[in-house]
């Protein structure tokens, strides 16, 4: 099952005489884009993955947010958190949690780095969670071990249904004349956590905010995604409303979660 979802996430690299062509990173995230997310998620604290967080922590408990990036799936639990321990690859979005973190009052500890790589180094928590991370892990059964083993209580992902890049197919399709795959889904992540002998649940929802405000906003993201001049864009907006692509419709989001004990 792992090794299914391995062959099917390599699918979705970037062809390499496309990707030479970049100016910027395809695969790159703005820290102040995902803080906007988690200053939203701060103002307005709700959804599944919080409850199913909050419902497994005890009071000034402990919280290891994998992929933490800014913070949006574990802060908003601030008044409850006893710590919390955010991994990450990238330090630019370890400094905007640090901020908000020290803000509201949160004793935190940081590690700079891809899990599993960190776990040998991570502590133990009472809850881990993982917000919008697997799709750019290859060894999924691993990275997923290992979270359960940093957890006493529970083990919460949140997810797309789809690749978070799906939305892109049919632009792919017009410029670069390439075939998107259809897999892998949140449904092969149940099968690999279910294969490793987790009882999983989840709940589903639409996405609560939609992925672009303007096609200007869309053309910028899809430029540098798709590995085209930003002056291309007015011809990205073209292809969008010729596709019937504007408005993207909402995401569905998957919330995942199992015991550890």
């Amino acid at each position: 099952m792992d090794e299914r979802w391995r062959a099917d996430l390599a699918l979705w690299g970037i062809p390499d005489e496309i990707a030479a062509r970049a100016r910027t990173n395809p695969w790159g995230h703005s820290p102040a884009r995902f803080a906007e997310r988690t200053d939203r998620a701060l103002a307005e604290p709700e959804g599944p993955t919080r409850a199913r967080i909050a419902e497994a922590l005890p009071e000034g408990g402990s919280v290891l947010d994998v992929g933490a990036g800014t913070g949006a799936a574990s802060l908003p639990l601030a008044a409850s958190l006893g710590e919390l321990i955010a991994v990450d690859t990238s330090a630019g979005m370890l400094a905007e949690l640090e901020s908000r973190a020290a803000d509201l009052g949160v004793p935190l500890r940081t590690l700079v780095g891809r899990w599993p790589d960190v776990a040998a180094r991570t502590p133990v928590a009472d809850v881990a969670v993982a917000a919008h991370v697997v799709y750019n892990v290859p060894d999924l059964a691993a990275f997923l071990a290992e979270l359960s083993g940093h957890a006493r209580a529970r083990v919460v992902l949140e997810l797309t249904e789809r690749h978070p890049m799906s939305w892109l197919n049919p632009l792919w399709a017009h410029f670069h004349g390439i075939v998107r795959p259809e897999r892998p889904t949140v449904h092969d992540v149940i099968a690999v956590a279910e294969a490793l002998g987790h009882r999983v649940r989840h709940e589903e929802r639409l996405a609560p905010l939609s992925r672009f405000a303007t096609l200007e906003e869309l053309a910028e993201s899809a430029c540098r995604r798709l590995c085209l001049d930003a002056e291309r864009a007015d011809e990205v907006v073209a292809a969008v409303v010729r596709l019937d692509m504007w408005p993207v419709p909402r995401d569905r989001w998957f919330t995942l979660w199992w015991e550890s004990k």
